[in-house]
């Protein structure tokens, strides 16, 4: 690893080693879950040889398919939903200050700061309070909610990126409101907007605790399967869904950071 003499940091003794068994203990566990799941052996933590038998019986368990395709059903809505309202709401607040803006980026910003469990009671006894009936639709409502402020954060970076000339110019050419959108802010825009849609999506997709809170008979998502299954015992079955849903949760995030990064 490269080290940046210049960084004052770097020059207390052990800082080096320090970083590498940090990041051992981070990712190694990882590592290991993704070997287990190759393991031929049912008991996940004694190794006898090696077979993918694992993935084929994940990918035909009828159980994990539906709860894969109830947490494809939430991600996919509340990524839609959160994401066009933190586009409006990115819009809306990049046309210059107004009173309260610091109020309301603060609510944008705050299930970011509130930690996941509040988040999750406090939309349940919501939910109780106005006779809601648990299930599908309130673990999409309570999904778009927490996905905004995911979705806002790189859109209104992206915003804050632009050149604000470039809508003065459309205007100026007789271009109103929605054709300035449509074919100058839109085009400049998209690789935020994509960005926060993708991170929406896996933080949508990985959920487990607002799921498990407000989820109700037939809502069961993924994850809470998986917790189900870890109740009676790991085995590889559990770590092949577990890597499986690692990588699509590996793929979506670098996608995200590398549209992100992409230039005007």
């Amino acid at each position: 690893m490269k080290v940046d003499a210049s960084n004052p940091l770097w020059r207390f003794r052990g800082i080096t080693s320090t970083a590498m068994l940090f990041f051992a203990y981070l990712y190694l566990p990882i590592v290991i879950l993704i070997a287990l799941s190759f393991n031929e052996n049912r008991l996940a933590t004694i190794w006898t040889g090696f077979t993918t038998d694992w993935y084929a019986a994940a990918l035909s368990n009828d159980d994990m398919l539906r709860a894969a395709k109830n947490s494809l059903v939430i991600a996919i809505s509340a990524t839609v939903i959160a994401t066009i309202a933190a586009t409006l709401a990115a819009m809306g607040m990049s046309r210059g200050r107004f009173r309260g803006e610091t109020g309301v980026s603060a609510i944008l910003a705050l299930p970011l700061l509130v930690p996941e469990v509040v988040t999750a009671i406090a939309t349940l006894l919501f939910f109780v309070a106005i006779g809601i009936k648990l299930g599908l639709v309130t673990i999409i409502i309570a999904h778009t909610v927490f996905c905004i402020p995911f979705a806002y954060l790189p859109i209104r970076a992206r915003i804050e990126g632009m050149d604000p000339s470039l809508r003065e110019a459309a205007n100026d050419l007789y271009a109103n409101e929605w054709q300035a959108f449509r074919r100058v802010t839109l085009p400049l825009l998209w690789p935020g907007i994509l960005s926060g849609a993708m991170l929406s999506f896996i933080i949508s997709l990985d959920d487990f605790v607002i799921s498990y809170f407000v989820g109700g008979a037939g809502a069961t998502t993924l994850p809470i399967y998986i917790f189900g299954m870890i109740r009676i015992g790991i085995t590889p079955e559990v770590n092949a869904i577990s890597a499986m849903m690692l990588l699509v949760s590996i793929v979506f995030v670098s996608i995200s950071f590398i549209i992100d990064r992409i230039r005007y």
